[in-house]
């Protein structure tokens, strides 16, 4: 691989993790006319070494540490592959600098999984622009200067899981709070659309809708105030299941967790996760939403290795996650290969 000391450096002064690794809609390889060759001139072919920079909305998540988890295990297989990764830590401006300092240090290829859409929509496209290729994850940025978007139908999700709460759930109707992500993210308005849709025309009703910022101890919080002001709760919807744990952890504490069903979004397949939480019954179901990390390594190959045409979107598979499946869902995704 190529020597990396100074720009290791330069890297740690920036607040930058380096990991040197050992190691699918239409159509894209193009876009500004400007950065266009550029893109395509970014494939160097198998005998190159290739620095991708990663820049991650947040490490306080466990969802996200997971997406991190997943590009490191992906691009470890392939060895012309170096990742250097930057937690922005849910601050606009920080990742805003997280980007351009890895666009100082001449990264080959820009992952980004945006903190909002707005705020880094204009530092993408920059990026795009100038010919770097950029694969957007898990959440969107406005336009599409970017090679790919990965990530799951959230609209679809939301609405997979307003369908299992008024058909399954509530299906003589009853009272549901909402405790939603990140306001300016794209999946905490995609997943609130979506729920909305999948109990239309139901006699469920949202009472109450929160936002706690995709965590624990804010949706904790939040269900806290809740629980003061709502006498009857049937259902809590979260935009993420560390905020229905949190939701949960509020509603034991005032002894209100009989009667009231907790449903989550991302059932990640780890003791802390998601679906232990519904086999061991604190959540009545998560949906699943993967990282997109091993998806994104593969991407980042076609575009640097071996020169091929990338889909300008790729959505990501979804699954409901219920005490019938959870442990069959558990073991299979740990299960070798």
């Amino acid at each position: 691989m190529r020597d990396t000391t100074r720009a290791v450096a330069g890297l740690l002064a920036a607040g930058l993790l380096v990991l040197p690794a050992c190691g699918t809609t239409s159509e894209n390889r193009g876009g500004a006319a400007g950065g266009q060759q550029a893109r395509a001139d970014a494939c160097k072919g198998p005998g190159e070494d290739y620095r991708i920079g990663m820049s991650q909305a947040n490490l306080a998540e466990p969802y996200r540490v997971r997406m991190n988890e997943d590009i490191r295990t992906a691009a470890a297989k392939v060895p012309q592959f170096e990742v250097q990764f930057a937690d922005a830590a849910q601050d606009n401006s920080q990742q805003v600098n997280d980007v351009q300092n890895l666009m100082t240090n001449q990264v080959d290829l820009l992952i980004i999984s945006p903190n909002e859409a707005a705020p880094l929509t204009s530092e993408v496209a920059q990026a795009y622009n100038q010919g770097t290729p950029v694969i957007v994850l898990d959440r969107k940025v406005n336009g599409d200067a970017y090679s790919t978007f990965i990530g799951a139908d959230n609209v679809e999700i939301g609405r997979k899981a307003g369908q299992h709460v008024a058909q399954t759930l509530l299906p003589q109707g009853g009272k549901v709070v909402e405790i939603r992500g990140l306001p300016g993210s794209t999946p905490a308005q995609e997943r609130g659309d979506g729920f909305r849709q999948g109990i239309k025309g139901s006699k469920v009703q949202i009472v109450d809708s929160q936002a706690a910022d995709w965590l624990r101890d804010k949706g904790r919080e939040q269900m806290d105030a809740i629980l003061k002001s709502q006498p009857q709760i049937d259902v809590l919807f979260s935009h993420n299941d560390p905020m229905a744990e949190g939701a949960y952890l509020a509603a034991e504490e005032a002894g209100r967790t009989q009667g009231i069903d907790f449903v989550g979004i991302d059932a990640l397949p780890i003791p802390s996760g998601g679906i232990k939480a519904v086999e061991q019954g604190r959540l009545a179901a998560s949906l699943a939403y993967p990282t997109g990390g091993e998806e994104a390594i593969e991407a980042a190959k076609k575009l640097l290795i071996s020169c091929e045409n990338v889909p300008k979107t790729q959505t990501l598979e979804t699954e409901l996650v219920t005490q019938r499946n959870a442990s069959q869902v558990y073991s299979r995704e740990n299960s070798p290969g």
